[in-house]
């Protein structure tokens, strides 16, 4: 990538890693890598396991440093782990406020509170703990929570993979309905190739590790998209290919 371009892309985006590598030790995690996520854009990155994906959010919601490289950043950042990370000594009501804290108007606040439990209809659970929710429940004020706020940014670990499949599919058209009524940037990690084809405005296809992109898909469907939706089949076999999946599968 050239200079002026990757400098323009800095200037257009969100989030971006310039020619970054990362070591743990003497194993090499990251090699060279350069990516960027525009305002709104919906980006999943998949890859072999163990190829770095949660390192990249790492290194983009500031938890760890680079070896080498630049990282820029733009906006408020929350994240949203693949075990919900809400309090569980705290009501639903206490968990969402969490994500509140930074409006100092306490009836801004309540009003906002309101409208995340509109949201994720969930009112008639305010006073629930988290114990007494399911997990798609659980989830989806772990969401709010992250969507509470000013924030701009969301960074996504594998959020649905401890969920079942039936409750999975449901989250994934919840998530697009949430961001629909609050936008925001995302980066999406899995290993769920239908996922990702389902949700990504753009695909990062990660190599093994040392990571680098070996390819960058763009889907253009609108949301929501159906299992049997042309790009989504489409795009589920460039990925699987990319990855050597489908070769293996028919050898």
């Amino acid at each position: 990538m050239y200079a002026g371009d990757m400098k323009d892309k800095i200037q257009n985006s969100r989030l971006t890693l310039q020619d970054v590598s990362l070591s743990f030790g003497t194993m090499p995690v990251l090699q060279n890598l350069s990516l960027s996520v525009n305002s709104g854009e919906f980006a999943v990155i998949v890859g072999p396991s163990g190829c770095g994906k949660t390192t990249i959010l790492n290194l983009l919601s500031g938890h760890i440093q680079p070896g080498s490289g630049a990282i820029h950043r733009e906006g408020v950042i929350r994240t949203v782990y693949q075990k919900d990370g809400l309090f569980p000594w705290l009501t639903v009501s206490q968990n969402i406020s969490m994500g509140l804290r930074s409006v100092s108007d306490a009836q801004q606040r309540e009003e906002e509170l309101q409208s995340l439990f509109e949201l994720i209809h969930l009112e008639d659970f305010k006073n629930h703990y988290p114990h007494e929710l399911s997990g798609g429940m659980r989830q989806r004020v772990e969401l709010a929570r992250a969507l509470a706020g000013n924030s701009d940014i969301l960074l996504m670990d594998e959020p649905f993979s401890a969920l079942d499949y039936q409750t999975r599919l449901r989250m994934r058209y919840e998530l697009v309905r949430l961001l629909e009524k609050r936008p925001r940037t995302v980066i999406f990690v899995t290993h769920d190739i239908e996922e990702a084809a389902q949700l990504a405005d753009r695909v990062l296809v990660l190599s093994k590790r040392p990571a680098t992109i070996l390819k960058e898909l763009e889907i253009t469907a609108s949301k929501p998209r159906g299992l049997t939706d042309g790009e989504v089949v489409k795009a589920m076999k460039e990925i699987l290919e990319e990855l050597g999946i489908l070769r293996e599968i028919v050898v």
